[in-house]
């Protein structure tokens, strides 16, 4: 009997606890967690992204290069939708009953259970007279989206474009993008695209069963807010960025001027250029269609992407070479007739006895021929191989054949070539100082960008060394300071021989090959250069920098089949300088009209010929480079990596490569 009462205490006891248990579980869900409130009301709660404001881009004096304008998506849940009115709902978007089932199809495949872009980037204006019937739709809503906007259209290859996210990138991005999310593809926007993307928030909104919204969840407090992406101030300046892109409309080549004194880059021209507003918008797919197309590349970032013979611009640095070598003076004097050796290179004219600053001055071939033989057989002929490994390392020092890492995607390393070459191309020991004597006047294999071009010319100014070209000054408030943008880069020239050289390059201005450059009350040491062209007309080239003491501005201009360096070049170089020293242009106003309004625009059917056929030359020696690598005849595979880059460089505005 007693163990029976036992047993019922202990069965009622397991009961009520079991009970209570039960009870205090109802209790902590309903009271105190607040998930069970959220599982609760899931199927009216939507989690809506909120995208931020991408960062704007100023100019080095906080002139507005890129800002944002506010667009509208409208976004389609599939499981969400309810049987509606299509061709009306289609109407009311302004958009084919084709292309809505198009998109829903895909919407239904690929995210049949979350929101996804069904139609993109309308403006606010048209969003305003769609808002208040969107609510008659279920499963449809709309999202506030950022483009950018150029308010002055200028620096389009700097600033580049974005573009929304392919499946690669989003892969890519462990988790950072998602479908419909936009990324810098180009210039700026690439490089710097992890500070002006900003952060996506997420606002919690409460639906009721007709789909209207009810307000937040829980008064915002699970929601994350969205934070603006970080302005950039550039070292652009906008006043001669324009004057620029003026001076070289209807011409092909490039302007690119710097800061000697801190490597900033002030100018930034590619030309033939385009509207960056063209790329943003419903119809940015059919303005890139058509850029693609144009035989005059837009896409094509010349500073740092096109490849030229600096022509006479690379005598200075032969003559420096030579200087700090000992192997002549300031005062080495060489007699001209008129043509070197056997007659090449030869002169515009007989320039007679000339010194190294006279015959900077006028240009002279015979005299910086000369110089190099010098340099070559310094060994003796016969030890040519060696010295030109020596004299090559010289060079490169200067920034040629090696990219300079600024702060942009997809710079060109330029060519500079190895005596690898040489012993394939004549046969090991069958070379000598003439066979490669081109290189004397800046021609030959020798290719430079526009930018390691002026960056030569921050070096002279510099007297020995140059900072690394760099586009971007700060980030919101924060003063950019890497250590390889204040590092002087030294170059192996004492600074007591780069006197002569620019005594010779002031008189280039002032008496010499550019005299009708000339800025009046601004000393300005420069070199023009004629680089021969195989496919036309020459190349007009220009280096400069000014004033000459306390440098302020270095400058190389590329004018693409326009002659000589004075014709061209040295004029646009010299009102740039002038514009930005002065915030003025005083001269006659003719001349300027003359290059302003000059069209040097080459045969487009010809010109889109010949870079297709120097595409296709370059594949084949790249091909041949492999071969012969493998078989382990050359050690050195800069001839592969130059022609990866010059495919690369060359074919990329004709096949599209860039990402949309």
């Amino acid at each position: 009997m007693n163990t029976f009462f036992v047993r019922r205490y202990v069965i009622a006891g397991i009961f009520i606890t079991i009970i209570l248990i039960l009870l205090a579980k109802l209790f902590y869900i309903q009271i105190i967690d607040k998930q069970y409130s959220i599982y609760a009301t899931k199927n009216v709660l939507r989690q809506i992204k909120i995208y931020p404001a991408r960062g704007p881009i100023l100019d080095r004096n906080n002139k507005v290069l890129v800002q944002n304008q506010a667009f509208y998506d409208i976004m389609v849940t599939p499981k969400q939708v309810k049987p509606f009115d299509t061709l009306e709902f289609c109407k009311l978007l302004d958009i084919t009953k084709d292309d809505f089932d198009v998109a829903f199809e895909k919407a239904k495949k690929y995210y049949p259970n979350q929101a996804s872009p069904l139609v993109k980037q309308l403006t606010v204006e048209k969003y305003a007279s769609i808002q208040e019937r969107l609510s008659e739709f279920p499963g449809f809503e709309a999202i506030t989206r950022y483009l950018r906007f150029y308010p002055d259209s200028v620096a389009a290859q700097f600033l580049g474009y974005i573009g929304e996210v392919n499946d690669d990138q989003i892969k890519r991005s462990h988790g950072n993008y998602h479908q419909g999310d936009y990324i810098g593809i180009t210039g700026v926007e690439k490089s710097y695209e992890d500070v002006l993307r900003g952060q996506v928030g997420i606002k919690n909104m409460v639906y009721d069963s007709h789909n209207r919204p009810k307000g937040s969840y829980m008064n915002g407090a699970l929601d994350t807010p969205a934070v603006a992406g970080e302005r950039l101030t550039s070292s652009l300046d906008m006043t001669i960025q324009k004057l620029g892109e003026q001076l070289m409309q209807n011409k092909v080549g490039s302007i690119i001027a710097i800061e000697p004194s801190t490597g900033e880059i002030l100018c930034f021209v590619s030309s033939p250029t385009y509207d960056p507003n063209l790329m943003v918008g419903r119809e940015r797919g059919n303005n890139a269609a058509k850029m693609y197309k144009d035989p005059y590349t837009p896409f094509l970032i010349r500073p740092i992407q096109a490849y030229y013979p600096p022509g006479s611009s690379f005598k200075p640095l032969n003559a420096l070479i030579a200087l700090q070598a000992g192997l002549i003076t300031p005062e080495t004097s060489y007699y001209c007739t008129g043509a070197y050796k056997g007659g090449l290179p030869r002169c515009d004219e007989p320039h007679g006895q000339s010194d190294l600053a006279r015959a900077i001055a006028v240009s002279c071939n015979t005299y910086f021929s000369s110089v190099f033989e010098r340099l070559m057989n310094v060994n003796g002929a016969k030890n040519i191989d060696t010295t030109f490994v020596d004299w090559r390392k010289k060079v490169s020092r200067f920034s040629f054949g090696e990219r300079l890492d600024i702060d942009l995607p997809n710079e060109g390393r330029g060519f500079l070539p190895t005596a690898q070459l040489y012993n394939k191309k004549f046969g090991v020991n069958h070379w000598r100082s003439n066979s490669i004597l081109s290189l004397a006047i800046g021609q030959g294999e020798l290719e430079a960008t526009p930018l390691q071009m002026a960056n030569i010319e921050c070096t002279i100014a510099n007297h020995g060394f140059y900072y690394r070209p760099h586009l971007i000054k700060a980030i919101g408030d924060r003063k950019i300071t890497k250590a390889e943008y204040t590092q002087r880069n030294y170059v192996g020239i004492d600074a007591q021989y780069f006197e002569p050289v620019i005594n010779g390059m002031q008189q280039v201005v002032e008496s010499g090959t550019a005299h009708n450059s000339q800025i009046p009350g601004i000393v300005m040491c420069g070199k023009t250069g004629t680089a021969q062209n195989p496919h036309g007309k020459n190349h007009s080239i220009f280096v400069a920098f000014a004033p000459r003491e306390n440098p302020k501005i270095a400058i190389a201009v590329v004018v693409e089949n326009a002659g000589q360096g004075a014709w061209y070049a040295a004029p646009i170089a010299s009102y740039i300088v002038e514009k930005y020293l002065t915030d003025t242009i005083k001269r006659s106003m003719s001349d300027f009209n003359r290059i302003k309004d000059a069209n040097l625009m080459p045969d487009p059917t010809f010109y889109y010929s010949q870079i297709r056929k120097e595409a296709a030359r370059d594949s084949i020696r790249k091909a041949k480079a492999d071969s012969i690598r493998k078989r382990g005849t050359i050690k050195s595979v800069a001839t592969k990596k130059r022609n990866d880059n010059r495919i690369a460089v060359l074919t990329s505005a004709i096949k599209g490569k860039e990402n949309e």
